[in-house]
């Protein structure tokens, strides 16, 4: 991905990404943002706010996000750490009643392809924390 195309990515409001999290470093790219291209079939693109609940739920349909993979730099990610998710494991977890909080100022429009604007406001996080 160039520099040209990260800069085209904007939120759900037609606006340029803020930032989702630097720690942990989230993104596709690990640049700290939602950004995506074509080569991003997770099209991890909505920035949440993780939750034991949602954690759990999403270790149950083989996503764990919570283990450490130390040969990874992976650190795993904790309650209340951001992290940019793949649109389809939001929608399961909203299907499923579990779906955390979203930022989203910081979740990619790309996004709408898959989950409707309804359903991210519906647990929008706002707080600037």
């Amino acid at each position: 991905m160039s520099n040209i195309d990260i800069m085209e990515n904007t939120n759900i409001f037609g606006e340029a990404l803020i930032t989702c999290s630097t720690s942990p470093l989230t993104g596709y790219f690990r640049d700290g943002c939602c950004n995506t291209d074509d080569s991003d079939q997770g099209m991890h693109t909505v920035c949440i706010i993780a939750t034991e609940e949602f954690l759990t739920f999403s270790k149950t349909v083989g996503n764990d996000l919570s283990t450490p993979i130390p040969q990874w730099g992976f650190d795993g990610v904790q309650p209340g750490d951001k992290w940019c998710l793949c649109a389809a494991r939001f929608k399961e977890a909203y299907d499923n009643g579990v779906a955390p909080k979203v930022v989203l100022e910081a979740t990619n429009e790309k996004t709408l392809e898959v989950v409707s604007m309804d359903q991210l406001i519906e647990h929008a996080h706002y707080s600037l924390e």
